[in-house]
């Protein structure tokens, strides 16, 4: 049987796809490949499965714009809950209760919050996608092994506070590439003393490309195709490497 995927096809641009709660930004992209027809597909930064908001799909030949993508600054809105921990920071784990925590006060998390701005070094989490020894970091840790992560350079260009009332902290970051939010709200919780996971995050913006904007696959698919960002367009958006 002849398969209706043609990976020599012409057909290349962007789509700013929303990416649900629950689902591998890998498996979630690929299916794109039935909607337009083309093999070739890629994404620029993936979201964790907890995770929803803004997915840069690459069709066909765009896959070629991915690193400049991947380049481009994110905006998060995050919700932490304080007080508990876990393995991943995120809610995929259950929480941890941390024992003796205290509330801290909203100038105790403004001023952390701001120790945590501008160019920082940041250790990624163990249940992350880093290789170490050719091994993903995450697959390690799920065999309970022991994960050294060197920490790296990464820029926050800005932590804002939304809301704090505990046990629960919303902020919205924005922040360039490699920057783990999980990671941030590890470091939160242990420079408060008290604790921290990522309870939601939703990746609201990627440069230009916001989350009001985003592709719904369950639109149905001549509105998925509708949003396709020809190449040539993508290419004057992202203006010179």
């Amino acid at each position: 049987m002849q398969s209706n995927l043609n990976p020599s096809a012409a057909l290349a641009g962007i789509v700013n796809l929303y990416k649900p709660a629950g689902r591998s930004s890998a498996q979630y992209v690929y299916r794109l490949r039935r909607v337009f027809g083309v093999r070739k597909i890629g994404h620029a930064g993936t979201l964790d499965p907890f995770a929803d908001g803004v997915l840069i799909a690459c069709i066909g030949g765009a896959t070629k714009l991915v690193e400049r993508l991947m380049n481009l600054p994110k905006t998060y809105r995050t919700t932490l809950r304080l007080g508990v921990t876990n393995e991943t920071f995120d809610s995929e784990k259950p929480f941890i209760e941390v024992a003796g925590a205290i509330a801290p006060t909203e100038q105790q998390i403004r001023t952390v919050l701001g120790g945590l701005c501008g160019e920082i070094q940041q250790v990624p989490p163990a249940f992350s996608a880093i290789r170490v020894g050719g091994v993903q970091s995450y697959e390690r840790a799920r065999r309970g092994a022991a994960v050294d992560l060197q920490a790296r350079a990464v820029r926050v260009h800005r932590i804002d506070l939304v809301s704090y009332e505990w046990p629960r902290l919303t902020l919205e970051i924005a922040c360039g590439r490699g920057t783990y939010i999980r990671a941030i709200a590890r470091d939160v919780g242990a420079a408060l003393a008290c604790g921290a996971v990522c309870e939601t995050l939703t990746r609201t913006a990627v440069g230009p490309f916001t989350i009001e904007k985003s592709a719904r696959l369950e639109a149905g698919d001549d509105a998925v195709r509708a949003s396709l960002l020809p190449i040539e367009a993508a290419v004057r958006m992202l203006g010179a490497p």
